[in-house]
């Protein structure tokens, strides 16, 4: 009968084994190595460097927008001003007509002489000069003084609504100036007439 072996040595022995294999499988994993403050700090102040970057871009275009928006306001604004002031002064031009040797004022006449009422109160800086006119019937010298009865009324009406009667000039052309040529009504009709021209301010906003 052979002799048994110690146990106590065979057990240390496969433990020593076991503990070899177990420490060369660990060490076959890489362990990750945690990232350095300095590389954190890196990457935010690169982060930090963009956002400031991104925000200045942001505000440039917000202003360029806004001064965009300004000045197209502001020629908007102009058009708009300018356009009013073209109708103004169309309203202020428009002429007058009068019945056949005639000085009273029609109702038409009336009508439009009212309209420029509000436009003379707008600008007071204007000046305006009425000129009668006549057809061509009649002598010379009382056409003469037709038409400028004709454009004392226009001037009557327009200080009777509070226009400064320093503000208008009158005068008369008589049959001198006719609007249409012709020798029947429809012609005669266009040349019994009062003109309105400013002489200052015309332009003025």
């Amino acid at each position: 009968m052979m002799p048994r072996r110690p146990l106590l040595p065979t057990l240390m022995g496969a433990a020593l084994v076991g503990a070899a294999v177990l420490t060369a499988a660990c060490a076959k994993k890489p362990v990750p190595l945690a990232p350095t403050p300095s590389a954190n700090a890196d990457s935010a102040a690169r982060a930090d460097s963009i956002a400031r970057a991104e925000a200045a871009r942001q505000a440039e275009l917000a202003r360029a927008r806004a001064e965009q928006d300004s000045l197209r306001a502001v020629r908007e604004r102009e058009q708009r001003d300018a356009a009013q002031n073209a109708d103004a002064m169309r309203v202020l031009a428009a002429t007058i007509y009068y019945d056949y040797d005639q000085s009273d004022l029609t109702d038409a006449a009336r009508s439009l002489l009212q309209a420029k009422v509000p436009v003379l109160q707008a600008k007071p800086a204007t000046r305006i000069r009425i000129t009668g006119h006549t057809d061509d019937r009649g002598s010379s010298e009382y056409n003469l003084a037709l038409g400028l009865r004709r454009a004392a009324e226009a001037k009557a009406f327009l200080v009777a609504n509070g226009i400064d009667g320093s503000r208008i000039d009158i005068a008369s052309m008589g049959e001198e100036m006719p609007a249409v040529q012709g020798e029947n009504e429809e012609a005669w009709s266009k040349n019994r007439r009062a003109e309105f021209a400013p002489i200052t301010g015309g332009s003025e906003e």
